[in-house]
């Protein structure tokens, strides 16, 4: 395997991907194949700790393209089958398993510990010919190209030296940190979804005994709040809780306590971890779903985390980060073809891209709604089973797949005005 550079960055590269994460790596692994000058940066040193590890099944095709489908089976990641959900109640609905609505392999998919997985795609960005560099950050950037379509960069390296660079395309990748969007002053909050999370990784919890793992998603008593439960290897859990920032965040204990008052809140998650260990400290992140007001421009776009984050409950970060960038990847070597590197070529995917994401958000939106029920309307409209299989699958840009919505909107209208 081609380990990332620790030689010098050259002076000029075709395309600067600053963030390696599954949007950064993508992108620069397809750029590099292109045939494109490219360099991935990451200012953490690799591997590095992230949460997300719950894949959406549509992330196969992005995998394959990238080479890597092999390797993820061969990393001893936990197979992921299907996604359930258990009621403030207790009651837990049938598995919606993947495969029963499409047996092809590409149905099943994939619990992972992101820091190895990352570093895969960090690593396979380098294989396919891209410079690869940790420890590394962009410390400024012309905002303007010059005459020749070249901006200069200012990377601080490993060494905490600075190193100017130039590019003709820069690709924020660099998450919610969104560091152009914030520059430029593109991002825009969706004030209805300003969660926060608290989680940690625990050992010997309870797990699927016939080993059909799948994604849990389990509601508090009261609803204030809500757990995921997703089966890692080597026995390990991850789980952790969402709720309103404000409720969550604000005037409470420590993480550790928060998160013991919120599982005494929720008997069907303590249940299954009465006999289990912490194996990790408790992390905390506010969750705020934002989107961008501009994706593109002469010379720069965005993609995954940077250009919008919608919410944790679907798992549909990982996905979107990868169709991201590998929609973005193909804009750029296109625009270097026709020796267009405008706003509009590079973000010439983008139209098509929110309008998948639309579907991600109305079923977010359905969620947090809680005078609604996706079991109660799914035994008065059993016929869109495959329908929202499909969405949780991540078939978001098929055609046809927001059907559902012609009768779960006016459902959730109604449910939304009982509470007027």
């Amino acid at each position: 395997m081609i380990k990332p550079s620790e030689s010098s960055i050259a002076a000029y590269y075709d395309v600067i991907v600053v963030g390696a994460g599954p949007a950064g790596s993508s992108t620069a692994t397809l750029t590099a194949e292109h045939g494109l000058k490219t360099l991935l940066v990451e200012r953490e040193a690799m591997p590095r700790f992230h949460v997300g590890e719950s894949l959406m099944p549509e992330t196969y095709w992005a995998l394959q393209r990238l080479g890597v489908l092999e390797r993820m089976k061969e990393c001893g990641f936990v197979s992921k089958v299907g996604v359930q959900f258990v009621t403030s109640a207790g009651r837990e609905s049938q598995p919606f398993y993947f495969e029963e609505n499409d047996p092809r392999e590409c149905s099943r998919t994939w619990h992972v510990e992101r820091s190895k997985f990352d570093e895969m795609l960090f690593h396979n960005a380098a294989e396919k010919g891209a410079d690869c560099c940790d420890q590394t950050r962009v410390m400024d950037f012309d905002q303007q190209t010059n005459a020749d379509g070249v901006r200069n960069v200012v990377l601080r390296n490993r060494d905490g030296q600075n190193v100017h660079s130039s590019c003709k395309v820069i690709v924020d990748a660099t998450g919610q940190s969104t560091f152009i969007a914030n520059r430029l002053g593109l991002r825009q909050e969706n004030r209805d979804l300003r969660k926060a999370s608290i989680w940690s990784y625990f050992q010997g919890a309870d797990r699927v005994p016939d080993g059909r793992n799948t994604t849990i998603i389990l509601h508090t008593n009261d609803k204030s709040a809500w757990f995921w439960y997703i089966p890692l290897a080597n026995d390990i859990v991850s789980v952790g809780v969402v709720a309103d920032n404000d409720y969550l965040l604000r005037n409470r204990g420590t993480s550790e306590q928060t998160f013991a008052e919120e599982l005494n809140n929720c008997d069907a998650v303590a249940q299954r971890l009465k006999n289990a260990k912490r194996v990790d400290k408790f992390h905390a992140a506010k969750e705020f779903s934002y989107w961008t007001s501009q994706h593109a421009g002469d010379g720069w776009v965005l993609v995954g985390d940077a250009l919008g984050f919608i919410d944790p409950v679907y798992s549909s970060g990982v996905f979107l980060a990868l169709k991201s960038g590998e929609l973005a990847a193909d804009a750029i070597a296109e625009g270097f073809q026709k020796n267009d590197l405008s706003g509009e070529q590079l973000g010439n995917w983008t139209a098509e891209f929110k309008s998948g994401v639309v579907w991600i958000r109305k079923l977010v939106h359905a969620f947090y709604n809680n005078e609604f029920s996706f079991g109660s309307f799914m035994k008065q409209f059993p016929h869109y089973k495959g329908n929202l299989t499909n969405l949780l699958i991540g078939r978001v840009f098929d055609e046809g797949v927001g059907a559902i919505f012609d009768d779960l909107d006016p459902v959730l209208a109604k449910s939304q005005d009982s509470t007027n």
